[in-house]
C-alpha cells in the first residue's frame, strides 16, 4: 500500500467528519432557546474529526507491520515457494527480489526464482492491503459514532479537544526524554559487555590505542585498549585549540555587533556570521585539509620547527572553531540584546563608560545565554568527525604538540563501527564504550553550565 493513501484516506473522512459535525453543532445553536452551546461548533467539528482520523492513522501505522508478516507468511505457504531453503540470507535475498518486482519498484532480478514468486506477491499484496483499508474504515466509521453520539449542545467538547491536544504535547515532549534514554540504555548495555572483556582500568587509564579487529576476541590484549590518547585528543583538539578561537571572537562579534554597529551594518553582518553554521563540515574539512594545514606546516618549518606534520591538530582545532564561532556569537548576541535598557542606561547615568558598561553590567547579566552558547559550542566541537579525520588524521597520539597528528573520540567511532569487524568482537564494542564516556561527559558539561547560571541568578535577582 502507497504510505499516501491511508494519510489521504484519514485526513479525507477526517475534513468530511469536521464538515459535518460543525453542520450538526449549528443546528444545535439554531434550536437552542438562548441560541448558546457549551463549546463553539469548531470545538465540535474537531472533536469529530480526531475521533476519525487519529485511530485510523495509528491502525495504519500498526497495519504496516503486520501486512508485512501477513504477506510473506502467505507467499512461504504457496506452492511457488516450496523450493525456497528453509532459512538463509539467499531465501531472503529471493524474497526481496520478488516484493520489489511485484511491488513495481523494479523489472530485473538477480534469481529466477523471484520471478515465480512475485505472482502470489502481488495477490497476497492486493489481499492484505484491501484488508487494511476495510478494517480502517471500521475503525473510522466506530470513531465517528462515538463522536456523534456524544455531540449535544451541552457536551463540553472544548475540554475534550484541549485534553487530547495536551496528550499529544505531552507525547512530543516525552519523545527527546525517551531517546535520550534509549541512547543511554544501548550505551550502558554493550559498554557493561566490553568490560566484561575488557578491563576498565585499561580502557580509561591505558596510554596505547590500537584495537585489533582480527584478534581473538576470547582473549583481547587490554593495552590495546586505552583511551587516554582519545580523550586527550578530543579535549585537546575541540575544548582547546576550538574555544580558544571561538569564544574571542565570538564574544567581541557579538559585543561589536549589539553596542557599536550602526543598524545597516548589523542587518548585513550578522546574518553573514550565521551562514558559518550552514556550511557543511567536509567544506570545513576540505579547507583545513588543503588550505590551512598547509600553510601551518610552511610556518612552521620557516620557524625552525622540525619534521611538523601535515596533520596537524592545531589546522583541525583552528578550522573547527571558526566553524563554531556562530554558536558563540549569536547566543551572546541574543542575550545581550535581551537585556533591559534601563540597565545600560542606569549604568551610564552612574558615569561608567560604555566599556565599563559592557564589562560589568550587560555581559555579566546576559550570562546565562552566554554560558549556553558556549556549552553549546563544546558540545558541538567534541562531537565533529570530518575535520579532525580530513586535518588531524586517525593516529592516536599523546602529545601536547598542536603541530602533531592527532585523533578524537569520535573518529574512532565511526572507523570501529563501519569495519567488518563482529559486534561481539572487542574492537567494535569499544566504540561504544568511547561513546559512554563521551556521553558522561556531554552531561558533566551541561551541568556545570547549570550550576554557573544557577549561581549568577542568585547573585544578580
Amino acid at each position: 500500500m502507497s504510505p499516501a493513501l491511508p494519510l489521504l484516506l484519514a485526513l479525507g473522512l477526517g475534513l468530511a467528519g469536521w464538515l459535518v459535525a460543525r453542520a450538526r453543532a449549528w443546528t444545535f445553536k439554531r434550536a437552542a432557546p438562548d441560541g448558546r452551546l457549551a463549546a463553539l461548533p469548531s470545538y465540535h467539528a474537531w472533536y469529530a474529526a480526531l475521533w476519525i482520523a487519529v485511530p485510523m492513522l495509528l491502525f495504519f501505522l500498526l497495519w504496516d507491520y503486520v501486512c508485512t508478516q501477513l504477506i510473506v507468511g502467505h507467499v512461504l505457504a504457496s506452492p511457488e515457494a516450496q523450493s525456497l531453503p528453509e532459512f538463509g540470507l539467499r531465501r531472503d535475498i529471493i524474497l526481496n527480489e520478488a516484493f520489489a518486482l511485484a511491488s513495481g519498484d523494479t523489472d530485473r532480478v538477480m534469481n529466477e526464482e523471484a520471478r515465480a514468486l512475485a505472482v502470489p506477491f502481488r495477490e497476497a499484496i492486493s489481499r492484505y492491503n484491501l484488508f487494511g483499508v476495510l478494517i480502517g474504515l471500521v475503525i473510522a466509521g466506530l470513531g465517528a459514532a462515538w463522536a456523534f453520539l456524544r455531540l449535544k449542545p451541552d457536551f463540553a467538547a472544548r475540554t475534550k479537544v484541549e485534553r487530547l491536544v495536551l496528550i499529544a504535547l505531552l507525547l512530543a515532549s516525552l519523545v527527546a526524554i525517551l531517546t535520550t534514554l534509549g541512547i543511554f540504555v544501548t550505551l550502558v548495555f554493550e559498554t557493561i559487555r566490553f568490560f566484561g572483556m575488557v578491563s576498565p582500568i585499561d580502557f580509561l587509564f591505558g596510554t596505547q590505542w590500537n584495537p585489533d579487529p582480527m584478534s581473538n576476541a576470547s582473549n583481547p590484549d587490554g593495552d590495546r585498549y586505552g583511551a587516554i590518547p582519545l580523550f586527550w585528543g578530543t579535549l585537546f583538539i575541540g575544548a582547546v585549540i576550538a574555544m580558544i578561537v571561538a569564544i574571542p571572537l565570538g564574544m567581541m562579534s557579538a559585543i561589536y555587533l549589539t553596542q557599536y554597529a550602526h543598524p545597516k551594518l548589523r542587518k548585513w553582518v550578522k546574518p553573514a556570521l550565521e551562514i558559518l553554521a550552514g556550511v557543511p563540515t567536509v567544506v570545513y574539512g576540505y579547507f583545513a585539509a588543503l588550505t590551512i594545514a598547509p600553510f601551518i606546516r610552511d610556518l612552521a618549518i620557516s620557524l625552525g620547527a622540525s619534521n611538523p606534520s601535515s596533520e596537524s591538530a592545531l589546522a583541525a582545532g583552528l578550522v573547527m572553531g571558526v566553524m563554531i564561532i556562530p554558536f558563540v556569537s549569536s547566543m551572546a548576541d541574543d542575550s545581550i540584546a535581551a537585556v533591559p535598557q534601563a540597565m545600560r542606561d542606569g549604568s551610564l547615568a552612574m558615569g561608567a563608560t560604555t566599556n565599563e558598561t559592557i564589562r560589568r553590567v550587560i555581559v555579566p547579566a546576559a550570562l546565562p545565554g552566554i554560558v549556553g552558547g558556549v556549552m553549546l559550542a563544546i558540545s558541538r566541537a567534541i562531537g565533529e568527525t570530518m575535520i579532525v579525520v580530513m586535518a588531524a588524521s586517525t593516529a592516536a597520539n599523546l602529545s601536547a604538540n598542536p603541530l602533531d597528528s592527532m585523533t578524537t573520540v569520535t573518529v574512532q567511532i565511526v572507523a570501529l563501527l563501519t569495519g567488518e569487524g563482529s559486534f561481539d568482537h572487542p574492537a567494535t564494542l569499544a566504540a561504544f564504550a568511547l561513546g559512554f564516556v563521551l556521553f558522561l561527559v556531554t552531561l558533566a558539561l551541561n551541568f556545570i553550565a547549570l550550576r554557573v547560571v544557577k549561581r549568577f541568578r542568585e547573585a544578580y535577582e
